[in-house]
């Protein structure tokens, strides 16, 4: 008679291995027919890439396979990952998910270049150092802005529309501060601006304008031509703190909506954007945005 672990190994013997019984199709994602990466499971039971799943919730609350509503899932806003596919994934084909990592970190390594195929906003006028708060309900972009915080990089261009092209031929950078997912996946999102840039090529990518792009700086000036800038910077500031102090009701509202005007900066050369007060103050004067546009786009404070 066999004794208990004779008994253990043989039964062993008779067993198939799981590499054996799975293939890489049976780990393999629906939407984007690869091994999965970050595999989530809908309450419908239906398991996807997180990626590719919120992709879809972009566009529809429902499961991609079944079409079971996912309102209440995309409510709670949490994909956890599941486990057990994870393990059985790293436990069969280790090799093909180190492939599919690698891959994955080679797309969010191409995702944060920020002077290539950087992600545009095609939307409003934004200024280096002023807050730029955005309502995000496009599929396009919403995938933008997750995209920006999965990379690491928080930032894309934002530009002004511009007849004959999609987008105008500068724009500013913008960080992202916070995200506010609301319950149906629309996003308030606040940003505050950087750089400001010259596009120098357009293109796509999945639906959002992409731009290479080079960054503005501010010619630097000395001697004369130093202090008659300076002085032209002081009284250019009395002028602002003066419309600030005896502004009608419209410019109360305005200031209570922008904050106060910015403090003077000890060296106004100091950014290659110039000072941030300018910028506060072309944001909040009555221009018309292809007037703001070409002040914004001069290096010559």
């Amino acid at each position: 008679p066999l004794d208990h672990k004779e008994e253990t190994a043989a039964a062993k013997c008779t067993q198939p291995c799981l590499g054996e019984s799975l293939s890489i199709s049976d780990l393999e994602c629906s939407l984007c027919i690869r091994m999965f990466f970050e595999p989530v499971t809908t309450p419908c039971g239906h398991t996807f890439c997180k990626e590719c799943l919120e992709r879809c919730l972009d566009h529809r609350p429902n499961c991609p396979l079944c079409k079971q509503s996912l309102r209440e899932y995309l409510k709670a806003g949490r994909y956890s990952p599941t486990v057990l596919l994870q393990d059985i994934m790293l436990a069969t084909f280790p090799t093909q998910l180190a492939e599919r990592r690698e891959l994955h970190r080679a797309e969010m390594a191409e995702l944060s270049n920020l002077t290539k195929n950087i992600p545009i906003f095609v939307c409003t006028m934004s200024f280096p150092g002023i807050p730029c708060p955005l309502h995000v309900f496009e599929p396009r972009y919403r995938l933008m802005i997750r995209r920006c915080q999965e990379s690491g990089t928080r930032r894309f261009g934002m530009c002004i529309y511009e007849n004959g092209k999609s987008f105008a031929d500068y724009g500013c950078m913008l960080e992202i501060r916070q995200v506010e997912l609301l319950a149906d996946g629309r996003s308030l999102v606040d940003t505050i601006g950087r750089q400001r840039f010259r596009v120098l090529s357009r293109g796509h990518r999945d639906g959002y304008h992409t731009a290479d792009i080079e960054y503005l700086e501010d010619r630097k000036v000395s001697g004369e031509e130093l202090q008659e800038l300076q002085c032209l910077h002081e009284s250019t500031y009395r002028l602002a703190q003066r419309f600030c102090e005896h502004g009608d009701l419209t410019s109360r509202h305005i200031l209570m909506q922008h904050g106060p005007l910015p403090e003077k900066e000890e060296d106004i050369q100091a950014s290659a954007d110039g000072p941030t007060w300018c910028w506060w103050l072309i944001s909040i004067l009555p221009l018309d945005p292809s007037y703001q546009l070409s002040l914004f786009c001069c290096t010559s404070l």
